[in-house]
């Protein structure tokens, strides 16, 4: 029995809404969203409020369909991995062209809602993010060179900067030191995630920098940018756009990815690992929310 066309259209809805990657999206509107409130002075108005709740639909458009898009090149790949292998696409629930038109009807709506209600300024760099992620990250670096992630965690650093865009209609030093922060978080999390899926990428045959440099070196590479994170994360209070509040957070979490990093380098266990990779993600999330707290409290 033909899979896709015996599927209901509550498991058709699920099976696309896979392919949006919701928990990724779910931290990128959240990082959009702090750009958003931290560019308006003060408690934001009704319009302020509006503003923000398109510009987050939008943004989340077009998110999920670079996710998507994501999913329709990788299919081959993910079907190799334990990891990915679930998605509709590497199952083959989803055809390639039913993938290519959701990403197409994704991404051409989202970029309409930012052009039309927000401004085009933020439309056209929420559209080249797509680009980076879903065409030079996934399609070109990705498969070639175990700074992947490196390179092409430009485009996962970009959503504070796209709510900063949406709100003043230009691009602060504030949104550059957001910016920042993602761009240097992003390998530290991403190669503790590698390090103990090292299996799965070596299946797949992607150039990760566990399979091409080895366990111990990534753990080195971990350790270091966690302390060049660490720098990163006080530009905030050194520009001043923040007060001790967050100063104190930011030493604090940034400690405790320090500790990880090292505990990960001299002694390694994939239990670490993941808690590692956890601690990343709430190490972020506190650290967005300390800003935002900073900004209204201070």
């Amino acid at each position: 029995m033909n899979t896709v066309a015996s599927a209901t259209p509550m498991s058709h809805f699920k099976q696309y809404y896979a392919l949006t990657k919701p928990r990724v999206i779910q931290l990128i509107v959240f990082c959009a969203l702090i750009g958003m409130l931290l560019a308006v002075p003060g408690l934001p108005s009704a319009a302020d409020v509006q503003r923000a709740l398109i510009a987050c639909v939008g943004i989340w458009l077009v998110a999920a369909a670079a996710a998507a898009f994501n999913c329709l090149v990788e299919h081959n790949i993910d079907a190799k991995m334990k990891r990915t292998a679930w998605r509709p696409t590497a199952k083959g629930e989803l055809g390639d062209g039913q993938a290519l038109l959701f990403s197409a009807v994704l991404c051409s709506l989202g970029s309409w809602v930012l052009y039309v209600w927000i401004n085009p300024l933020t439309m056209w760099l929420t559209f080249a993010t797509f680009v980076g992620y879903a065409v030079i990250y996934t399609v070109i670096l990705k498969p070639r060179t175990p700074q992947n992630i490196v390179i092409g965690g430009a485009s996962g650093a970009m959503p504070p900067l796209l709510g900063w865009a949406a709100m003043r209609g230009d691009v602060g030093p504030e949104a550059l030191i957001l910016f920042l922060i993602i761009f240097l978080w992003t390998p530290p999390h991403f190669w503790a995630l590698a390090l103990y899926r090292v299996d799965d990428y070596r299946k797949s045959g992607l150039p990760m920098l566990p399979v091409t440099h080895g366990n111990a070196f990534t753990r080195l590479q971990v350790f270091l940018y966690t302390l060049i994170l660490f720098a990163g994360c006080l530009m905030p209070f050194i520009y001043g756009m923040s007060s001790w509040l967050y100063l104190a957070a930011a030493v604090i979490l940034c400690t405790g990815f320090c500790a990880y990093g090292f505990r990960l380098w001299r002694n390694y266990s994939d239990a670490l690992a993941r808690k590692t990779f956890r601690f990343s993600l709430i190490h972020l999330s506190l650290l967005f929310a300390a800003l935002l707290v900073d900004h209204y409290v201070l």
